[in-house]
């Protein structure tokens, strides 16, 4: 294998696993807490977040290569890609409401927040600045399999919590305390994932 396939086998492994925003990056966890209640309004907001960071990675990555550092204008980075991400959410919030009322419903108000979520906006300023990628298509890969680990997390947490319904949780443990401690008990397994 090749050391450019490689590099993007590793980008796909460190955003799922090993550089998970929600486990290693703590990045997006207004949502992991919120949402996660049931798998399937997990699962549907992780493909909102997943539709959203990878077409935001696209286009953010396009407009700082091509209008942006060129025009020497990089210093309004953050302002034209927060105004591309809330672009994207409020599409995405038009189409969930229009095809998909109950999952627009069930998202409530954690469905504008993509907007100020920090795993969206940190992974396309991570893009540009820490990694700097060469590429578009690293930007992207970069981009959805983050989302991916995002998904993963929030799907895994609300499986967890599922699970924890019909458990027999000491008194002062029910809630939110137990909701914590089995977050850093999964963040400390993908941790165990890094090489």
């Amino acid at each position: 294998m090749n050391n450019y396939l490689m590099g993007l086998l590793t980008i796909i492994l460190g955003g799922l696993f090993t550089q998970n925003f929600i486990f290693s990056r703590f990045m997006g966890i207004c949502p992991f807490l919120g949402v996660s209640n049931k798998t399937s309004t997990a699962f549907g907001m992780g493909m909102a977040v997943t539709f959203v960071m990878t077409l935001a990675g696209t286009v953010t990555y396009l407009v700082y290569q091509y209008l942006l550092l060129p025009l020497s204008l990089t210093y309004l980075k953050t302002i034209v890609f927060i105004f591309i991400i809330a672009s994207l959410v409020q599409f995405v919030e038009m189409a969930l409401q229009k095809y998909i009322p109950s999952l627009y419903a069930a998202l409530g108000i954690y469905l504008p927040l993509i907007t100020t979520n920090c795993a969206v906006l940190g992974a396309v300023l991570l893009v540009v600045d820490t990694y700097a990628y060469q590429t578009l298509a690293e930007a992207i890969i970069f981009n959805f399999s983050a989302a991916l680990g995002f998904t993963l997390a929030i799907v895994l947490m609300a499986g967890v919590r599922e699970r924890m319904e019909n458990a027999p949780i000491p008194e002062f443990l029910k809630g939110f305390p137990i909701v914590l401690i089995s977050a850093a008990l999964i963040a400390m397994s993908f941790s165990g994932l890094s090489f």
